[in-house]
């Protein structure tokens, strides 16, 4: 886990939907939904496959940002932090990869943990949760995107039509 770090200056106020960037591994806009009921963040993985680098678990997977499209898929490798067991909430029991990965949310980089997983019939590519949150943002559930959106064109793309 990350050192936890607090933010002495007033917190960045995000709503319940926001759209992240994650540029250190090429993804440059993904919709996620802000769930303080999660404890870790949660990322949609497809392709997800396990392997060693200098003695060192790594995992390597494809991010498409996108809903409903593999456009813009994104193909990632990173060291693995952590391996535990997650219950969803429907109730099932799984073991996800944890690796560390640094997000832009609301105009703030934080580094969090980032259980990966297949989320393709999730509404959310993304799930952004409260060991990120604690990093100096507060939710507002009346709103969505007080982080800013991408350009039309962008967005547009979430669900293939652009």
């Amino acid at each position: 886990m990350p050192e936890q770090t607090y933010e002495t200056t007033s917190p960045a106020v995000v709503g319940w939907r926001e759209w992240v960037r994650i540029d250190a591994v090429g993804v440059p806009w993904i919709k996620a939904k802000i769930d303080t009921g999660a404890k870790t963040s949660s990322l949609h993985a497809f392709g997800l496959t396990a392997f060693e680098r200098d003695g060192a678990p790594w995992v390597r997977f494809t991010i498409q940002p996108w809903q409903a499209t593999a456009a813009d898929a994104t193909q990632v490798e990173l060291p693995v932090h952590d391996e535990r067991a997650v219950r969803s909430s429907s109730g099932h029991a799984e073991t996800r990869y944890v690796v560390l990965l640094p997000l832009s949310l609301a105009g703030r980089e934080v580094t969090c943990e980032v259980t990966l997983t297949d989320r393709d019939e999730m509404g959310f590519r993304m799930l952004v949760g409260r060991e990120a949150l604690v990093q100096g943002f507060v939710v507002d559930p009346a709103r969505s995107y007080v982080g800013g959106r991408p350009p039309r064109a962008v967005r547009r793309r979430n669900w293939g039509r652009g």
